[in-house]
């Protein structure tokens, strides 16, 4: 399965985005109302500064304490980000994923941002996968 047919599945909300300069609790209000775990930290919301992550709030928290909430986004977001194209294969995608130990990764289409996925929506795609791969097995051996 590709990227593409993830996107289409999720129906097109859009990804939550933030401004550079926005802080951390008023970026944490943002994900707890919107019930998510990332924002993509975005100048336009199209191209990808940044990405901040629940985990990345709290990591600060207790290392820190609340003072960090006054923070910006940009001390804080991973700038380095790993992305894939519409394109890209979900096993691939899913490799990256474990391997990095991150849970979102943005969709890119050149330096546009067309979405985001979470390790949710692949390991959802893969199941679906697995489950036709089943049911076609089982059809061919119970000659259907």
């Amino acid at each position: 399965m590709l990227v593409q047919q993830i996107l289409k599945s999720k129906g097109d909300d859009g990804v939550v985005t933030v401004p550079p300069g926005t802080s951390l609790s008023q970026t944490a209000e943002i994900l707890s109302a919107r019930r998510i775990g990332a924002v993509i930290v975005s100048p336009d919301g199209k191209r990808v500064s940044g990405i901040l992550s629940e985990r990345d709030i709290v990591r600060e928290l207790g290392r820190r304490g609340p003072g960090c909430l006054t923070d910006l986004v940009d001390t804080v977001m991973t700038a380095k980000l790993v992305t894939c194209t519409r394109e890209d294969r979900t096993d691939d995608v899913l490799q990256r994923m474990t391997d990095g130990r991150f849970r979102h990764m943005p969709v890119l289409d050149g330096d546009q941002m067309v979405g985001l996925i979470s390790i949710g929506d692949v390991v959802k795609a893969r199941l679906m996968e697995l489950s036709a791969e089943k049911d076609a097995l089982e059809g061919m051996i119970k000659g259907f």
